[in-house]
């Protein structure tokens, strides 16, 4: 496996390697890897002669330094990971001059309404600053296809409107045997809490069994109660909102299809999930 912290190198290994006609299949991360992430790098493998898996944490899409400083990070691990699966994967790890070389500064996207609402709303500038980060380092990558993965279902939609010829493919939300999405944020919740916060998917699966049979307000309303019943528990916002626009709803429309967003902070630590629920 071959690991590469300046850019310059890794463009010049990849332009050897492009020469082939192989296809280049690439993964962003923030590293703490896990499952989820492992996922997501085996359909690269499945798909791409090549492929390539970055870990940088972006301080740039953090809005609390706290949360920045607190990220998890352990990068043996995260190779001995990527090693478990293939010994031909590029891993990039740069440092924050190689992608900000002319400081921490985020471009300004249009995003057509997508980023008004959810986490767009509770967290300022993160998408412009995740598109910045993610276009940087498509155009150091260069891949055909590039994997996200559906937990975070808001930015894939957005990153998919970043003007790119890389295929933007997503990919399902892998999760514990409770249900709960894989997160390396779930790494700072404590072992009695993580049951706990299996209440999340919970939840979202008796709006996805109730979407027909009750109102988006009654929905809203149980899923409040549900989640505040729980001191380790808070919840930031549930929003049902239509997949095209993203846009949050209290009627439906049949013709349209719909998701259930959320996000609630348990022991402190903030998690996000989605679910299709027509």
């Amino acid at each position: 496996m071959k690991i590469f912290h300046k850019k310059s190198d890794l463009i010049d290994a990849l332009s050897k390697l492009r020469e082939s006609k192989s296809s280049i299949g690439f993964v962003p991360t923030m590293g703490a890897l896990h499952s989820g992430h492992l996922s997501l790098i085996k359909k690269s493998l499945q798909n791409n002669k090549i492929t390539v898996v970055s870990i940088f944490i972006n301080p740039t899409q953090f809005n609390n330094t706290a949360d920045l400083t607190a990220y998890p990070k352990n990068l043996n691990e995260d190779c001995e990971l990527l090693e478990s699966l293939s010994n031909d994967i590029i891993v990039f790890v740069p440092e924050i001059q190689e992608i900000y070389k002319d400081g921490m500064l985020t471009n300004e996207y249009d995003f057509n309404g997508l980023d008004k609402y959810m986490e767009g709303e509770f967290r300022n500038n993160h998408f412009q600053a995740v598109a910045t980060v993610v276009e940087l380092l498509l155009d150091i990558v260069e891949p055909n296809s590039a994997y996200f993965g559906e937990k975070d279902y808001q930015q894939l939609k957005i990153i998919s409107c970043i003007k790119t010829n890389v295929n933007i493919i997503g990919c399902s939300t892998l999760r514990d045997k409770n249900g709960l999405a894989l997160s390396s944020r779930n790494n700072r919740i404590s072992l009695s809490s993580i049951e706990i916060a299996s209440n999340i998917f919970k939840n979202l699966n008796f709006v996805k069994s109730n979407f027909n049979k009750l109102s988006i307000e009654n929905l809203t309303e149980k899923v409040t109660l549900n989640i505040n019943l729980f001191d380790q528990m808070k919840l930031e916002y549930f929003v049902i909102a239509d997949e095209d626009k993203l846009a949050p709803t209290t009627v439906v429309n049949v013709k349209k299809k719909y998701r259930a967003f959320i996000a609630v902070f348990v022991d402190g630590i903030r998690l996000i999930d989605n679910i299709a629920l027509n």
